[in-house]
């Protein structure tokens, strides 16, 4: 099976910082697998917040959003106690949601991974998917 390659977009829409915490370092004394997940999703809610948003599940009336897939690419360790830079970027808008892209690196400028989740629109009431709303999309696909 071929090694799985992300290809980060140009611009970048947001970055904040986290801090690796012990529940972060896994039995090899880094940064487990699992954790970069947590930590992108920590990314991505602070990115959902400072749009005005109060959480993922609040985007317009009954709808949030959910990941419908994730890809990681790990590139470096990372250590209890580091903060980590996340860059997030999104792409490739269509009618349900977007692609979410995450560059985490360290005080140092290593880069300790990336990722790409794709984000889909969901009424929670209804229980379906939801077309993205275009307030919502426009904020996303905002350059600086």
């Amino acid at each position: 099976m071929p090694r799985i390659k992300i290809d980060l977009p140009n611009e970048m829409q947001f970055e904040t910082t986290v801090k690796v915490r012990i529940s972060d370092i896994n039995y090899g004394g880094h940064v487990g697998n699992d954790s970069i997940l947590t930590i992108f999703h920590e990314a991505r809610m602070e990115y959902i917040q400072s749009l005005g948003f109060k959480d993922e599940l609040s985007i317009a009336e009954n709808v949030g959003i959910i990941v419908a897939d994730v890809g990681i690419v790990y590139k470096n360790e990372s250590f209890y106690g580091e903060v980590l830079k996340v860059a997030i970027g999104t792409t490739d808008f269509n009618k349900y949601g977007c692609d979410m892209y995450y560059k985490a690196t360290n005080e140092t400028e290593v880069e300790i991974a990336r990722g790409k989740t794709g984000i889909v629109c969901f009424n929670y009431v209804e229980k379906k998917l939801s077309a993205m709303p275009l307030a919502f999309k426009e904020l996303l696909a905002q350059k600086d």
